[in-house]
């Protein structure tokens, strides 16, 4: 990084954090700090409904995502829309009439305060883990640019985006967000437009798509099925999204209070609706911009010499032990094989010779080979690094390619988009704090004053230990699947509770609790025990609550119902 770099960056970061800071300066009580007085337009909510998700997982492990695996992650997203109507007619009509700050409140109310307390807690599970992975995101960036220690840039990282959270609760959250945004997009334009430019003159923006698709990156819509059979363990498919991603994304936006408390902070129901409906719009679009460019960067590579390894903080460990002269050697054989490579492929574009292409496959192969090496010397050698370099190869690209003032633009679009994540997530596990557990546990009749105190140190409290959780991320390969995964873990059980309390209501709070409890141990031990797809995970827990629900129903003493 040049001087210009890090005075882009500075002053993009610093000038977001003033930004926040004033923004938050008039907000003196909870309901401002966590629903930002119910005051925001739909456009706010809208983007703070993205700004929340897209944390910087999504722009800096989606490229690497795509540049290994093609553009099928996109269909992760597919069910995205349909759950938008569902809470459009469901969820958002029913917080709003009740008034409350976080999703949970609707559980005592329908249940007892048992299932509250339990839907809250598989909450603050879920997204501290996230948040943890989160902040440990844009860490890797800092850690790998200038050598600094992991752990010690989480500190950094995790201390920055503290102060920030804490500084105006859910107002500072939706208007930095809404800046975040504007500079992230413009950053990625960017990237895509002076990538296509960095190609060979006789490669145009169709010519890349179709280089990506010859070699398998292109792969937007997939089947799942081979054989004959449908594979329950291929991560990501046309059903497994549309059905797995319609139950997470729905358990996603509907339970967990990062989301909720987004549209919680709207004017109004039809503000909160429009804003939803406007994210199951642009969020497919988006996503697959971000993956289109992990494919042209592979495009990019294929004419040019690609690292062997992304991560060069790890190579230069590994020359430091008793591999030094086999990374050597491997990385003077993996450049031999670029300049081999680039000349099948000038015979392939040329008359789509099927040797050449061939001959191209070989040496993809041949190279994979000798990633797997690398990889395999990281984990013998112990290095404290990933041994996965996923989340490295977009920024790495960047770092080598970008011209001096893009680079420090797509590091301060990276860090923004982290810090506009996890302060919503921060901001909600305090939510979920005061209101669910220090309200009815501790005490009910504090004044504002105390209330609002309070609200700012259990913020702090959460980011200490998202921060202390973020040292134990390395070594969860993709960091967007890593906290997707997670996710998995806990969305679907929620969502299972909800769907009881809407829409069976014969069942009551003992049988959904117990139902609940079964239904996690279930969802942990298909992760654990078999190889099923991750997403399906949000719809077995989804169902298995029902289920579990109604036969628990007729055994167990009649329950209190709504």
């Amino acid at each position: 990084m040049g001087y210009v770099d890090w005075i882009i960056l500075l002053l993009t970061l610093v000038g977001v954090v003033l930004y926040g800071i004033y923004k938050g300066k008039s907000i003196h009580n909870i309901d401002g700090y966590y629903r930002s007085n119910r005051q925001l337009p739909w456009s706010m909510v809208m983007l703070g409904v993205i700004g929340t998700q897209a944390s910087a997982v999504t722009f800096l492990s989606a490229p690497g995502q795509a540049y290994t695996d093609g553009m099928r992650f996109v269909q992760y997203y597919f069910g995205l829309p349909l759950a938008m109507i569902v809470l459009c007619i469901t969820f958002i009509p029913l917080f709003h009439k009740l008034n409350v700050y976080t999703a949970y409140e609707y559980l005592e109310k329908r249940f007892d305060r048992k299932t509250r307390s339990l839907a809250a807690i598989l909450f603050l599970l879920s997204r501290a883990l996230s948040t943890g992975i989160s902040i440990y995101a844009p860490a890797i960036i800092l850690s790998s640019i200038l050598g600094w220690n992991i752990y010690l840039t989480n500190f950094l990282m995790g201390g920055i985006v503290i102060f920030y959270s804490i500084s105006g609760g859910a107002r500072v959250v939706a208007y930095t967000q809404q800046l975040q945004l504007i500079i992230i997009f413009a950053g990625l334009i960017l990237a895509g437009y002076l990538i296509m430019d960095l190609l060979p003159h006789e490669v145009g923006f169709f010519s890349a798509l179709k280089l990506g698709k010859d070699f398998g990156k292109m792969n937007i819509i997939t089947t799942g099925i081979s054989e004959g059979r449908f594979n329950w363990n291929d991560r990501f498919n046309i059903i497994s999204g549309i059905i797995g991603g319609f139950f997470l994304a729905l358990s996603y936006f509907g339970t967990d209070q990062s989301q909720v408390g987004r549209y919680l902070s709207a004017s109004s129901t039809r503000q909160s609706r429009i804003g939803l409906l406007m994210n199951g719009v642009v969020k497919i679009p988006m996503q697959f911009f971000i993956l289109l460019l992990g494919v042209l960067v592979f495009v990019y590579y294929m004419f040019h010499a690609s690292p062997l390894y992304f991560n060069q903080l790890a190579i230069d460990k590994l020359k430091g032990t008793s591999y030094k002269s086999r990374t050597i050697e491997l990385e003077a054989s993996y450049k031999e094989l670029s300049v081999e490579k680039k000349i099948y492929l000038n015979q392939w574009m040329t008359d789509r010779n099927a040797s050449a292409k061939l001959k191209l496959d070989e040496i993809e192969g041949k190279e994979e080979t000798m990633r797997d090496e690398v990889k395999g010397m990281i984990k013998a050698s112990k290095l404290p690094v990933e041994s996965s370099d996923t989340n490295y190869i977009f920024i790495r690209f960047v770092m080598d390619h970008m011209p001096h003032g893009l680079i420090g633009l797509l590091i301060a679009v990276i860090f923004l988009a982290a810090w506009g994540s996890i302060s919503a997530a921060l901001n909600s596990l305090s939510a979920s704090s005061l209101i669910d557990f220090h309200r009815p546990f501790v005490n009910d009749s504090l004044s504002d004053k105390q209330e609002f105190v309070l609200s700012k140190r259990y913020t702090f409290l959460w980011g200490v230990f998202c921060v202390l959780f973020a040292q134990f991320a390395t070594g969860m390969g993709s960091l967007i699947e890593a906290v997707n995964i997670l996710g998995s873990w806990f969305y679907g059980v929620m969502l299972g509770i909800f769907l009881v309390a809407f829409y069976l209501k014969h069942v009551g709070a003992k049988a959904v609790f117990f139902a609940a409890i079964a239904g996690e141990v279930l969802v942990l031990a298909m992760y654990f025990c078999t190889d099923i797809g991750w997403l399906w995970l949000n719809a077995i827990g989804a169902l298995a609550v029902l289920c579990f629900g109604l036969l628990l129903q007729g055994i167990l003493p009649r329950a209190k119902t709504a």
